[in-house]
């Protein structure tokens, strides 16, 4: 008998049974490949698997997973136990946690602070992606202590009725989103223990619709008085509105457990000429922002230049990113000065350098280290991170006096830059509201008497440090959206 005579002839049905296990299983393996192939391909770390991360990245702290998101959860578990027992009241804390900038920052500078501060808490805590685009690169840049428990936290399961929502955002994305992003809270409103929405604005007001939102919350949480009178006086119910100062890691920002990087090594410069004098240090003027018009870019290139030649040995370093707009930063730096009436100094032009390129969390005490002196003239901040950062490196920081940051500016922890006027903002969404225009003629006279009287400055910065630890440290600041959390928790009892 030849070989294909024992073969089943092929228009002979399988029983139903077995058919559907034979499709059940065709199609596990269809949907499991691709997913081991792309977990093999991040542990080995290809070189061609960024696309493939970004995918994994999105699915990894989003709520409400699917089958196939969940089989890639399981591919991320660390291999630390969850505990035995937990309490049974859960905050569900959303916010752009993959994504950098600030709401990322801040929500992360919480999370940290009550998982190392809060001890035998009366909740659990589970964090999701909410709010804003992953960003592979800044989830990269973290701390793996950090990345690890992002994944624990994120595995945290909760009871929806036992739940505090925190929506850690801007009003738009609150429920029901006015773009693409997971819904916060997730059920909408009414299932939860509680819903907080966790906002700031950086302009004298807060605009109607999101007054609507806000007033749909049980509790708004602002960082600042600032914050409190203006979302009172545009309409939030002050019934709702309650101040939680943001903290700053000050162990993991202490300027005695650094080097300074070499800030000309990574920065590129776009104006001016190296003085290539080794006899002296020169002093080094340090700015974070992103690029827009808010962050008064404009108003500190003027000030910069006109105040300072070559001569000064100075240098002014701008780490920079974009929004909204090119990196085309050295064309925008270089046309900004040429058609403005700022005269070139006979000695040249003071040197200014651009940093674009993505520095991980990890790095940047060691650029704050590498400065002389932070300085950032912006219209409006809702807190101002990179100040309260350069503060707890013990940096005189010299800041626009209005806004978040006269939270914690003080004339002896800084250098609080005067307001020439207020300045109605001309589009973008808060357009017809109104902030601040910093003085270009007092930065020049601060950024001379910070450079001249090395003496004070230091004064200022170990004075600033000490304020950071006093007020805003995690450990105070822990203390404080605890017991709020506790009183949600004693009021529904």
């Amino acid at each position: 008998m030849k070989a294909h005579e024992n073969q089943q002839p092929r228009n002979i049905r399988q029983p139903s049974h077995v058919r559907s296990f034979t499709s059940k299983l065709k199609s596990l393996i269809f949907y499991l490949s691709p997913i081991v192939i792309l977990f093999l391909a991040i542990s080995l770390s290809f070189t061609k698997s960024n696309h493939f991360k970004i995918h994994l990245l999105k699915f990894s702290l989003t709520t409400n997973p699917t089958f196939f998101q969940s089989i890639l959860r399981f591919f991320l578990q660390t291999q630390t136990p969850n505990p035995i027992s937990k309490p049974s009241y859960c905050v569900l804390w959303m916010a752009p946690f993959l994504s950098g900038g600030g709401y990322s920052s801040e929500s992360w500078s919480y999370i940290l602070a009550l998982n190392e501060h809060v001890k035998n808490p009366r909740f659990k805590m589970a964090i999701a992606q909410h709010g804003d685009l992953e960003s592979l690169q800044f989830w990269e840049g973290l701390p793996q202590r950090m990345r690890n428990l992002a994944v624990e936290l994120h595995k945290t399961n909760c009871r929806i009725n036992e739940t505090i929502v925190i929506c850690h955002s801007e009003p738009g994305a609150w429920y029901p989103p006015l773009f693409k992003t997971v819904p916060c809270p997730p059920t909408g409103y009414g299932n939860s223990l509680s819903v907080i929405g966790r906002t700031m604005f950086e302009t004298d007001r807060v605009s109607p619709n999101h007054v609507v939102r806000c007033n749909r919350m049980d509790f708004v949480w602002v960082p600042t008085d600032f914050h409190v009178s203006t979302f009172v006086q545009s309409g939030v119910d002050p019934a709702k509105v309650v101040k939680i100062v943001q903290p700053v890691d000050v162990n993991f920002f202490d300027p005695l457990k650094y080097r300074p990087i070499d800030l000309a090594v990574i920065g590129e410069q776009v104006l001016g000429v190296r003085n290539q004098d080794l006899s002296s240090k020169e002093f080094v003027f340090l700015s974070v922002f992103k690029w827009e018009y808010r962050k008064g870019w404009d108003v500190l290139l003027k000030a910069y230049l006109e105040e300072f030649s070559n001569a000064d040995r100075v240098a002014l370093y701008l780490l920079t990113n974009p929004y909204h707009s090119d990196r085309d930063f050295g064309n925008k730096i270089v046309n900004f000065v040429e058609g403005s009436n700022i005269e070139k100094p006979v000695d040249g032009w003071a040197p200014i350098y651009v940093i674009d390129t993505h520095v991980p969390q990890i790095d940047l005490p060691q650029m704050y280290k590498a400065a002389d002196a932070f300085v950032l003239p912006s219209r409006g901040e809702g807190w101002g991170r990179p100040l309260v950062e350069a503060m707890a490196m013990s940096l005189p920081v010299i800041a626009t006096n209005w806004s978040g940051p006269i939270e914690y500016l003080t004339e002896e922890n800084s250098y609080p830059l005067p307001v020439d006027r207020m300045s109605e903002v001309t589009e973008g969404p808060f357009e017809g509201h109104f902030w601040a225009e910093p003085s270009v003629d007092k930065l020049r006279a601060l950024m001379r008497q910070v450079m001249s009287n090395a003496e004070e400055a230091k004064a200022k910065g170990r004075k600033a440090r000490e304020d950071m630890i006093q007020r805003f440290s995690p450990e105070k600041v822990a203390g404080i959206v605890a017991d709020h959390i506790n009183n949600i928790i004693d009021n529904k009892i």
